[in-house]
């Protein structure tokens, strides 16, 4: 089955428009020019993934009329990136389940300091439901819910579990969970290998992709034949294998500028002909950029060779 992408932000950290800015392209009309700070929903194999959960979160779950997630990957502990996750509330009341969060051990350090009442032995009734699933580079799987991971609302005392017997837990002795890695991850086009065995037969595997954001560790995503980086200045030369084949990859620029955190322009440009898949789209955009339309001629004059587009929140694309 292919993946289905669909783009909840494309803008910087500040979004744009950006508050008080009276450029063109943040007061243009033009709705591929308004930017929700990036993120991304994945459908695949019946599965609803997000990934990174921004202060947008509540406007992007509400413009796509979500009301459950298999899973929220996490890329990267930057509030842009993370600054919505308390709103995840809504969803553990409606789909009465924790929020199945994956993330590196430094991110989850940062969401512990970051909520720490969602980390409290003794929880106020309500505080947003976590369980953390550990990552790294290694492929994964995200697995779809079981009624054993249902929350019960006990009014006045918050969420529990509810054991075979019917006596109830606390949700914070499941808290955080290690996620299933596999041992031959790639096939000979970089994809999925094919060998590795979900664990109750009905979950999707991921592949990481590591990337550097300046001097900090981040991680992007391949879900099939789409694979989603954002907040990448460089990524090293042993990952490239994983994005073999691609139909879709999503890379981040901010500027024409070199910038020490994401990739420029032309740095995207040339990152999208290594990789070669049959489609690039660019995230993260900022304000710097022209509006849509003239950023997109631009691009087919600057890399003719290559089917490279602007993104904008709303596309889907499938692969």
């Amino acid at each position: 089955m292919k993946a289905r992408l669909t783009f909840l932000g494309t803008g910087t950290s500040q979004g744009v428009p950006i508050i008080g800015c009276l450029c063109r392209v943040c007061r243009s009309n033009d709705l591929r020019d308004k930017r929700l700070r990036s993120s991304a929903l994945v459908e695949y194999e019946g599965l609803k993934i997000l990934v990174d959960a921004g202060p947008d979160f509540r406007v992007q779950m509400l413009s796509r009329d979500v009301s459950h997630l298999d899973a929220i990957l996490l890329t990267h502990d930057h509030r842009d990136h993370t600054g919505g996750l308390d709103d995840v509330r809504s969803l553990n009341y409606i789909d009465q389940r924790a929020a199945e969060i994956y993330c590196e051990p430094k991110v989850l350090d940062s969401l512990k300091e970051s909520y720490s009442y969602a980390f409290a032995e003794d929880k106020y009734p309500g505080a947003p439901e976590w369980r953390i699933h550990i990552i790294g580079e290694e492929p994964f799987f995200v697995e779809p819910a079981d009624d054993d991971t249902r929350l019960v609302w006990v009014h006045d005392r918050g969420y529990c579990y509810r054991r075979p017997d019917g006596s109830l837990i606390p949700t914070g002795n499941r808290r955080c969970i290690a996620a299933e890695s596999v041992h031959e991850p790639y096939g000979p086009d970089g994809g999925p290998s094919g060998n590795a065995v979900s664990s109750t037969g009905k979950g999707v595997e991921i592949i990481p992709v590591r990337g550097m954001h300046d001097k900090m560790p981040v991680l992007g995503f391949r879900f099939g034949n789409i694979a989603y980086l954002t907040d990448m200045s460089s990524i090293p030369e042993s990952e490239f294998g994983k994005l073999r084949g691609l139909e879709h990859v999503t890379l981040n620029t901010v500027g024409y500028k070199p910038h020490h955190s994401h990739f420029s322009l032309y740095q995207a440009i040339d990152i999208a002909r290594k990789i070669g898949a049959r489609h690039t789209w660019l995230t993260h955009l900022s304000h710097t950029f022209p509006s849509w339309p003239d950023f997109a001629a631009s691009l087919k004059e600057l890399a003719p060779d290559i089917d490279i587009l602007p993104a904008y929140d709303g596309l889907v694309i499938e692969g």
